[in-house]
């Protein structure tokens, strides 16, 4: 027979537990501070700009992104976002093997404003190194930090 856990760690078993049902489902979002979303399934993992990243680029009018078969490194620019406001440098959260980008993008980069985290995925990647997802923030993790970075009202 199994020792009791302590309560204080059931909680976090069974959020785990619903974050590796989640995960396999493909519903998780991971976020760095550059807000920049991961959602994985499997050995690949698309990526996006948050919700917040866009509100705070405004309306965006012209994305590039990279082909299919690049390489391309945690920490470093992958693409870039333009808005009428300013010209957003991506940066990867993860490395790996670009398989795929939403060609939608091209024709209509507004998706990102529209539909940040579904529809306005921006390239999907094979990644080189799992690991490197657990650096990233829980959506709980990353509204933490939006709140702290966002001024005083």
């Amino acid at each position: 027979m199994r020792p009791p856990v302590p309560k204080s760690t059931k909680p976090q078993a069974k959020q785990r537990k619903s974050e590796k049902r989640e995960r396999a489902a493909g519903l998780i979002l991971r976020f760095s501070e550059e807000h920049v979303w991961v959602r994985v399934d499997g050995d690949r993992a698309q990526l996006g700009l948050s919700d917040r990243g866009q509100k705070a680029l405004g309306e965006i009018i012209a994305a590039e992104l990279p082909e299919v078969g690049e390489a391309i490194e945690r920490g470093e620019q992958f693409g870039e976002l333009e808005s009428t406001r300013t010209v957003q440098e991506l940066i990867a959260p993860i490395s790996g093997t670009v398989s795929a980008v939403n060609t939608e993008i091209e024709g209509s980069p507004s998706l990102v404003n529209e539909d940040p985290h579904h529809d306005g995925w921006l390239i999907e990647v094979e990644m080189s190194d799992e690991r490197e997802l657990d650096d990233l923030m829980a959506a709980e993790e990353y509204e933490e930090f939006v709140e702290q970075d966002e001024p005083d009202e």
